[in-house]
């Protein structure tokens, strides 16, 4: 593809605005940035004049711009050495970038008809006060920058990782259930912990701390059941339930994972979260 020839086939910008199903004030748009300057423009009236080799390349631009590239990642196509070649790369980005999004509208569909089948009584979360008893645990820990899947779950692979090597170079076994917890660390940042419980007599190691999770008079629990792409949501109704049960989180909040194969979150995990509580 070339967008450079010589035919002296003019056009007033009006009519190369509508041979390019775009407004005039466009095309002035793009002249102003640099991206597609006239042909010709008459030095005493300003008329600007466009030449039709021009065409392919307003095209293009009109093409790419209702495919949401932006105009700078436009001007730097339309300066390439090897258009086709860069054309082509433009469109895998923009391909890719369209299909997270996809993916990501997708989840929010499943929330938003999850949500509304709780409102309307077809999903049962039933929050439940309990006793949770101290339990040592071996622990590997890493600050994520905030809260949120953004911000932990880049966390969680490397840490989890990490515990699963130093556990098995000490010979100390796997047990389950996983237990996680998140802690403040700071006004924006968070302490995040993963750990598996310890046996009758935990035995210290190299890379993993042995942590003493003390006993919860009350923990308002819920069960969740699936991968964690809705947790938010779930960790979000326990904390509704808590403020309108009348109590108040005191001290970090944990996830237990009582039902999970391998460290691939799947559809048939289930999690419970636990927050320590005490009546307002």
């Amino acid at each position: 593809m070339s967008w450079s020839s010589v035919v002296d086939i003019m056009y007033t910008i009006g009519e190369f605005a509508a041979l390019g199903r775009v407004s005039v004030r466009m095309l002035r748009h793009y002249d102003a940035i640099g991206l597609l300057a006239p042909t010709r423009v008459d030095a005493r009236t300003g008329y600007r004049s466009y030449s039709i080799d021009q065409l392919p390349l307003l095209l293009t631009i009109v093409e790419l711009r209702e495919l949401g590239v932006g105009l700078d990642r436009i001007a730097e196509l339309t300066t390439a050495e090897d258009q086709d070649a860069a054309l082509r790369t433009v469109l895998v980005e923009r391909r890719h970038d369209l299909e997270g999004s996809i993916a990501a509208d997708r989840l929010r569909l499943a929330r938003i008809e999850r949500r509304l089948r709780h409102l309307e009584g077809d999903i049962m979360s039933q929050v439940a006060y309990k006793h949770v008893p101290a339990v040592t645990v071996y622990a590997a820990h890493g600050t994520a920058p905030g809260m949120g899947p953004e911000n932990v779950s880049p966390l969680i692979g490397p840490l989890i990782g990490g515990l699963d090597r130093a556990l098995e170079a000490a010979g100390r076994p796997l047990l389950e259930p996983g237990i996680f917890w998140y802690d403040a660390e700071g006004e924006e940042s968070f302490g995040v912990h993963v750990s598996y419980p310890a046996e009758a007599e935990p035995v210290a190691g190299d890379g993993y701390d042995v942590v003493e999770l003390p006993d919860v008079p009350i923990a308002a629990t819920l069960q969740h059941r699936g991968d964690m792409s809705g947790i938010e949501e779930s960790w979000s109704t326990l904390m509704q339930q808590i403020v309108a049960d009348g109590y108040r989180v005191v001290g970090p909040t944990r996830e237990v994972y009582l039902e999970a194969d391998g460290h691939e979150p799947g559809p048939d995990w289930l999690t419970e979260l636990q927050a320590p509580v005490e009546r307002v």
